[in-house]
């Protein structure tokens, strides 16, 4: 009897977490949509993010290029709490945090040590379609780069 209480207590959860990300918008394959973007000077461009479920957190995967025209590639987990993740593979942040503001929108920022060095807001279309993300960073000599990256649901 224990077991199957376990059992069944373990398949809710399950299930609880699958609903959960099946009605986050962000979930899936996004990719850049240049002609629709606006970046500010000498900043990275992310081509490619994907949004997968991971446990009862989220695995961002992040491929681009930087100022300079060369690959870059980040990998973060965490969850929408606003607590600071460690990032793998991202030069300019340590960690990176993300907030959920509603159903379709998400704050973050991303910290090189103690300092953010990348804020803004993630906004995913009514239809699902597309996702939106302003930001604001500060490159290593302290200038402010605002940048607006248009992606599509692949």
């Amino acid at each position: 009897m224990k077991a199957k209480t376990i059992v069944m207590t373990l398949a809710l959860c399950l299930v609880a977490v699958a609903v959960c990300f099946a009605s986050d918008p962000t979930i899936g394959t996004w990719k850049l949509n240049e002609s629709k973007s606006k970046f500010g000077s000498g900043a990275a461009k992310n081509s490619t993010v994907v949004y997968e479920a991971a446990g009862d957190s989220v695995k961002v995967t992040i491929d681009g290029t930087d100022k300079d025209g060369k690959p870059t590639h980040s990998e973060w987990t965490g969850k929408y709490d606003g607590k600071d993740y460690p990032v793998k593979g991202d030069l300019s942040s340590d960690t990176r945090s993300l907030t959920r503001i509603d159903d379709h929108t998400l704050g973050f920022n991303a910290k090189k040590g103690s300092k953010v060095t990348i804020s803004g807001r993630i906004a995913v279309s009514a239809d699902g379609k597309t996702r939106t993300v302003t930001s604001s960073a500060t490159d290593a000599n302290g200038k402010k780069i605002n940048s607006t990256a248009v992606y599509d649901k692949q």
